[in-house]
């Protein structure tokens, strides 16, 4: 390459920087506060050097990533040290920058928040519950402590997300579902609507491309269809309220597709019956305008019943407030009006970031109530498992309220399907330990009745009460709730606890045919203990009597710990106590080995069909030999129960080595077409897999079931045939029989 081609190339990186750059300028300018870019620039300098010759995956710069996640931190309204912070985020993580650099030229301020954005950038999400669990943990901790850490990964994420096409499809697939599941309902708590709502669609397009592209074709069908609808339905708007003398802005948009994803496929609508699909947003100066405007729209449109929606006067739990109406247009078309003030908008787009308040380089946490569901979520979480905790989160963060009032007038805001029990314990402690029995619109009600929105809840207590149920732990709603029962549980009952514990523990150890002589091995307790983080049998004992532990997943880590010695011992050449020497020398009938009893008639069941990879059990069926189940088949669950069974089931293993076909079956649920058998038969085709029937129905109401008994090697095979039919369009659901 000649000198001038190297100027070229030079000029030309310096030119995509500085373009980069200059939309930070606009950007600050446009939406913050800052009076000079003197520091910035001297940020931008100093990063640019730093990541050198840095590239991305579209081969652009690496400086304009950190450059972009800027932009979007400068929109939120943020202050210099955050703009600072989003600019530098990745020098500690990718090049030789060290913190104390960082605080040298920049400030102790932003280089804390680099830090911690360096931290949370580290995480790995993987399927290891645990490890996913201590991440969200880090991350509440790093929201409590400092929330700009987060608003500056969020900006990240958004920046990743966009420019997620470079990426291969493996890490497509891992980085869209990591932002479905964790960072889109943090958005979502922290009120950042306009974040979130990006999030969701972007991670939706590579998650189920061919949903997306369905809904996207049909706005763009709809919108064709309707065309000019939108405006002029904003112009009769306008003129209305300028008729009213109301001083607005209104703004138009089409509703965002996950949204609408969510709704045909979780609540099994059609597209034709989502009613917000257009929606209108009406800004105005006061709160008394909102009210004035909603008149207007009801006087020019007639309200659909049941449609309005008030969250001024109850606003969400991550601060969002406004006016919801859904009313039908003079063409008949149904559309969503939302009222909400200037304020409000900011709130609703970028949520506490719209409230986080910056006085002389030292920020003042006047907001600090709003975290309050963080360190609640925290302190209740402590003695939760780790699928717990992931799954309670999920539902604190992302599910739909209700709001109910107590006899006081003060509103509770409780997860939708909440109980009298999860109100009470939204009180106090006390208050659910002492409650006796609950009035809902001053009527006794059952403690599993469902409250509604508007509901006026009172609890009556009483100091003599026993305290709470263990019932109550399969009603609750609230994650709240139910550690709050969980930790009476552990404080009051431990003696009960062990015994309740212990039984619930070997019945579960027999169900999977785990032999309890495991827990005769110092060594192997001990590892099997350090697993499930507690010190003594006792306190495992007592920790699934109250609920923290549930016996099959102490069970299921139990399993795992024994496959781990096993193979250790068998590449040392001995065998643990517990294993049997017999099972290891036996031959297999069929691929399977049944532990204890040689050339035996073995067959598989019919009820849940077991492939290789399956945990399997067997049973010793009267004149036919046994018969393989998987463990989590629906018989076993049912026979295991029976004390007349229980000692008809044995171990039984997979033999190694093995390459056959097995049979299983798969259920398919999806919505009726032209072409969809001939759609899945293609798929299997294209697998070479064996079918050896295939039966479709129609179910009515346009819903199609098909049941398909094909031959495979093994689950993992099994497994992404059904991950491939899962794909084909229609498809809504894909399980194996006997699941």
């Amino acid at each position: 390459m000649d000198n001038d081609s190297v100027k070229t190339e030079a000029t030309d990186v310096e030119a995509v920087c500085e373009e980069a750059y200059g939309r930070l300028v606009s950007a600050i300018e446009q939406g913050t506060q800052i009076k000079s870019t003197q520091r910035i620039r001297k940020a931008y300098e100093f990063a640019k050097a730093s990541h050198g010759d840095q590239l991305r995956k579209d081969g652009s710069p690496y400086i304009t990533h950190p450059l972009a996640a800027a932009v979007i931190v400068a929109e939120m309204g943020l202050d210099e040290e955050s703009v600072i912070a989003a600019i530098l985020h990745d020098v500690i993580e990718d090049t030789n920058v060290t913190h104390e650099d960082v605080a040298r030229k920049f400030g102790e301020d932003v280089a804390g928040i680099v830090e911690g954005v360096t931290k949370l950038t580290k995480m790995r999400y993987t399927s290891k519950e645990e490890e996913q669990m201590e991440n969200l943990r880090k991350m509440l901790l790093a929201m409590a402590r400092d929330i700009r850490v987060v608003l500056i990964k969020m900006a990240d994420r958004l920046h990743n997300m966009r420019t997620m096409e470079y990426q291969t499809a493996p890490k497509q697939l891992e980085k869209s579902r990591e932002t479905m599941e964790i960072y889109a309902p943090i958005a979502h708590r922290l009120g950042m609507q306009k974040i979130k709502l990006e999030l969701e669609d972007l991670s939706l397009l590579y998650l189920d491309p061919v949903g997306y592209h369905e809904i996207e074709s049909a706005l763009k069908e709809r919108e064709q269809k309707n065309a000019g609808f939108m405006e002029r339905t904003e112009k009769a708007i306008r003129r209305r309220l300028d008729e009213a003398g109301i001083t607005c802005g209104v703004q138009s948009r089409t509703k965002d597709i996950y949204s609408i994803y969510r709704k045909m496929f979780g609540k099994s609508m059609e597209f034709d019956e989502i009613m917000d699909i257009y929606a209108f947003r009406v800004i105005v100066d006061d709160i008394a305008e909102c009210y004035n405007v909603l008149g207007c729209i009801h006087e020019l449109y007639k309200p659909v019943p049941g449609r309005f929606k008030d969250y001024i006067g109850t606003p969400k739990p991550n601060m969002y407030q406004s006016l919801h109406t859904t009313v039908i247009g003079s063409e008949g078309i149904p559309f969503e009006v939302q009222i909400r003030t200037w304020d409000m908008h900011r709130t609703a787009e970028y949520g506490i970031a719209a409230h986080w308040k910056y006085k002389e380089g030292i920020h003042s946490r006047g907001d600090e109530d709003k975290f309050a569901w963080i360190r609640n979520l925290l302190e209740t979480q402590e003695d939760s498992d780790a699928q717990d905790f992931i799954s309670n989160l999920k539902v604190d963060m992302f599910a739909d309220e209700v709001f109910v009032f107590t006899p006081h007038g003060d509103v509770k805001s409780l997860p939708a399907g909440a109980t009298p029990i999860d109100f009470a314990y939204s009180i106090h402690s006390a208050i659910g330990n002492r409650m006796t029995c609950a009035k809902v619109n001053g009527r006794i009600v059952p403690f599993s009745h469902v409250l509604q929105n508007g509901d006026v809840v009172e609890v009556i207590t009483s100091n003599t009460s026993k305290g709470p149920s263990r019932d109550w732990l399969t009603i609750v709603k609230s994650s709240e709730a139910r550690n709050k029962i969980r930790q009476w549980f552990k404080r009051e009952r431990r003696e009960e606890n062990i015994i309740t514990g212990k039984a619930a523990f070997e019945a579960e150890m027999r169900r999977q045919a785990v032999p309890l002589t495991i827990l005769n091995d110092e060594k192997a307790l001990a590892r099997i203990l350090e697993r499930i983080s507690v010190s003594a049998l006792d306190d495992m004992y007592a920790s699934i009597g109250y609920g923290g532990l549930s016996a099959q997943k102490t069970v299921n880590n139990i399993k795992d710990e024994m496959r781990l010695i096993e193979r250790a011992a068998k590449r040392a050449g001995a065998n643990p106590a517990w294993m049997s020497q017999n099972a290891r020398q036996q031959k297999a009938v069929n691929g399977i080995i049944v532990e204890g009893i040689d050339n035996c008639l073995v067959k598989f069941s019919h009820c849940c069909m077991p492939v290789p990879g399956d945990d399997i059990v067997g049973f010793i069926t009267r004149g036919y030999g046994v018969s393989i189940h998987r463990t989590d088949c629906k018989n076993y669950g049912l026979s295991a129960i029976r004390e007349e069974d229980r000692d008809r089931w044995i171990r039984v293993y997979w033999a190694p080595g093995e390459d056959d076909l097995y049979q299983t079956a798969i259920a398919i649920s999806a919505e009726d077409r032209d072409g969809l058998v001939m759609d899945i038969a293609t798929v299997l085709s294209s697998l070479k897999i064996k079918v050896d029937a295939l039966t479709a129905r129609n179910q009515g109401g346009g819903q199609a079931a098909i049941y398909i008994t094909v031959r495979v090697h093994d689950k993992s095979e099994l497994a992404a045939a059904m991950t491939r039919i899962m794909n084909v369009r229609s498809v809504k659901e894909v399980k194996r029989q006997g699941a």
